[in-house]
């Protein structure tokens, strides 16, 4: 029988590094791709902080929600306060308006192998943090509205309308000349279809 994510949570806040351990494994597959391709650097050192942070963070999880979305609401935290830390402007830097496109470079570099999925993330890339995040959880770990709203700290009926927003944006994004200017998936529904398609790319295992 599986040991549920809370009781290993537990077991590693009493000091128990074997369930820690198993934690680290079960979830870093989805927390490697959630940091992948937003940062400069190494990914698993912002999966071990996203994972420690769980473990500090104590009796700020009510437990109304599942661990995962709880790890998901803490790993965005984590990438804002990496970018934060390097931004010349940290004070002022807002997610709902600044693009990972906008504060790197280098990180476009990295390549996906599969065509239509290396389109996907370069527009991907150009959407404001806080809008590719939702995208990418929406997609490709199949958080439902009510997780969003727990991750995103808004209530659920805010989430329609910003995955709206997203999905907007994301289209434009992929029809312009930069990603030559192919036509995308005429619908919401045709281009959440397509996009949770290019989910397949995995990190390498732990």
């Amino acid at each position: 029988m599986v040991e549920p994510d809370l009781s290993l949570l537990d077991r590693w806040r009493a000091g128990d590094s074997v369930a820690g351990n198993l934690l680290f494994k079960r979830h870093f597959a989805s927390l490697y791709r959630f940091f992948e391709h937003k940062i400069e650097g190494e990914v698993d050192d912002l999966v071990q902080e996203t994972l420690l942070q769980c473990v500090k963070a104590g009796s700020t999880f009510r437990r109304q929600s599942t661990f995962r979305t709880y790890l998901f609401a803490i790993a965005r935290h984590v990438l804002f306060q990496h970018w934060r830390a390097r931004a010349r402007v940290h004070a002022t830097l807002d997610f709902e308006q600044t693009s990972i496109a906008a504060l790197s470079t280098s990180i476009g570099s990295q390549l996906a192998r599969n065509a239509d999925r290396a389109r996907l993330l370069a527009a991907l890339r150009t959407l404001p943090l806080d809008q590719q995040l939702l995208l990418e959880l929406y997609y490709w770990e199949d958080l439902d509205r009510d997780q969003l709203a727990e991750v995103f700290d808004v209530e659920a009926a805010t989430i329609g309308s910003r995955l709206f927003r997203a999905r907007r944006t994301l289209q434009d994004g992929l029809e312009s000349p930069d990603r030559g200017g192919e036509p995308a998936p005429g619908t919401p529904d045709a281009l959440d279809t397509w996009a949770r398609q290019l989910a397949e790319d995995r990190p390498p295992e732990k």
